[in-house]
């Protein structure tokens, strides 16, 4: 018996997006559950691509960070919910700030190798509704009283309780590692670059005008949901300037000499969801939707944040976008020069600037900056962390697809523990 051919690889092409529009944290989502947000953008997305009916979509593929016990299942929990036909199975990815890129991947590994014709990706999280966790000794107190034999032992157990253990477990913004949260992070990598303040600012204000401009054209009107009163995102200052955001104080870094980070040139907590529509071509000419642009390539990396070269730039947590994009580059055949449109994902401005450094420190030809982040981006927006993924790769290949022809568009997206996830679009 002959060996099985491998399967050739097809297109994967982007139809659409929809995400409810994003707010900060503790405030008109601070009830809101992850499975709710998610469940919000994805019948939007259900409505306006005509995903109803037995069948419709192969697969949901979705994650959240901050997850509660009860989110388990979220992806599946998400579909029972929701107007998608409930046979449809799903599952959950976790990859930090990277889970919506990475959820967008697996499904179009699927799509790729004819396994499925059509798949949802996305992901949620809400810094509002972050899980508190048991104090560790009152949880390994209740562990002993429930594996307690007779009721004497139990009230022996339960007798230990101190009213130190009922202060619960509040998540952290820190790496497990090194116990510095993401921002002081940065803030090393910052000073490492020797990026400074103005130049923060300058791409904070740009990020925020674009956005506005974005919204004011009429260009997220069939990829945001109205969600609980909003229709555009909270975080949006339209009147941002660079003097505006120069009359703010450094919240991060402030253990050195010149610190330039602040909230304003930092990506806010924030709660959200985002969804994007993947197919085969054949699936979407079936049904009459034209493809907005095809994922056509995809990398990740990761760096050693806690041993290697922090001090230097090299190795800093956000950093790991600087070796995979030019592997990724380097497989493709292709430069910086030869895209059309750059999304980095701004969790910090001080991160997207060394990341572009970095490139070109790595031989990439500049970016200009024309073609970066054009209809804004997270320090806009502001980042549920599972949620930016889905939210780039719909603006994206959205962008790409207004431009009217051949276009190629670069995604960048940083990720807690020193990770890195990215990935090409392109029209034809």
């Amino acid at each position: 018996m002959s060996p099985l051919k491998p399967p050739r690889a097809r297109r994967v092409a982007v139809v659409g997006g929809a995400r409810v529009p994003f707010a900060r944290s503790d405030g008109p989502y601070a009830t809101a559950s992850n499975q709710e947000m998610l469940t919000a953008a994805l019948d939007g997305l259900v409505e306006r691509h005509g995903l109803q009916g037995p069948g419709a979509v192969g697969e949901f593929v979705a994650g959240a960070v901050l997850k509660h016990s009860r989110d388990f299942n979220l992806a599946r929990e998400t579909v029972l919910g929701s107007t998608l036909d409930p046979r449809t199975p799903a599952y959950d990815v976790q990859q930090a700030c990277g889970t919506g890129l990475q959820a967008v991947i697996a499904a179009a590994n699927k799509i790729a190798l004819g396994q499925t014709e059509s798949a949802v990706a996305g992901g949620a999280d809400t810094a509002s509704d972050a899980p508190l966790g048991v104090n560790d000794r009152l949880r390994r107190i209740l562990l002993e009283a429930r594996r307690a034999k007779s009721p004497g032992a139990r009230v022996k157990a339960l007798a230990k309780i101190r009213p130190a253990h009922l202060v619960p477990d509040i998540p952290r913004n820190a790496e497990p590692r090194t116990g510095l949260s993401m921002g002081e992070h940065a803030a090393v990598t910052a000073r490492a670059w020797g990026i400074t303040r103005e130049a923060q600012d300058e791409l904070a204000a740009a990020s925020h005008q674009r956005l506005a401009a974005a919204y004011e054209r009429g260009f997220f009107q069939d990829l945001v949901v109205p969600f609980r009163g909003l229709a555009r995102d909270q975080n949006l200052r339209p009147g941002s300037t660079v003097e505006k955001l120069a009359a703010l104080q450094p919240v991060f870094g402030l253990d050195a000499p010149g610190p330039t980070m602040t909230a304003g040139n930092s990506t806010p907590l924030t709660d959200g969801a985002a969804t994007v529509l993947l197919a085969s071509e054949e699936w979407a000419e079936a049904r009459g939707l034209e493809p907005l642009a095809y994922l056509t390539a995809y990398e990740t990396a990761a760096v050693d944040f806690v041993g290697g070269d922090v001090a230097g730039g090299e190795d800093g947590l956000l950093m790991a976008p600087a070796y995979a994009v030019p592997r990724m580059l380097e497989r493709a055949g292709l430069g910086i020069e030869d895209f059309d449109l750059v999304e980095i994902h701004e969790a910090f401005a001080s991160q997207v600037l060394a990341t572009l450094a970095a490139w070109e420190k790595r031989g990439l030809a500049p970016v200009d900056r024309a073609r970066l982040n054009t209809a804004g981006s997270s320090l806009a927006t502001g980042h549920p962390f599972a949620a930016t993924g889905a939210r780039v790769v719909a603006t994206l290949a959205k962008l790409l697809a207004e431009r009217g022809g051949p276009g190629r568009g670069l995604i960048s997206v940083c990720a807690a523990g020193g990770q890195g996830v990215t990935a090409i679009l392109e029209r034809t």
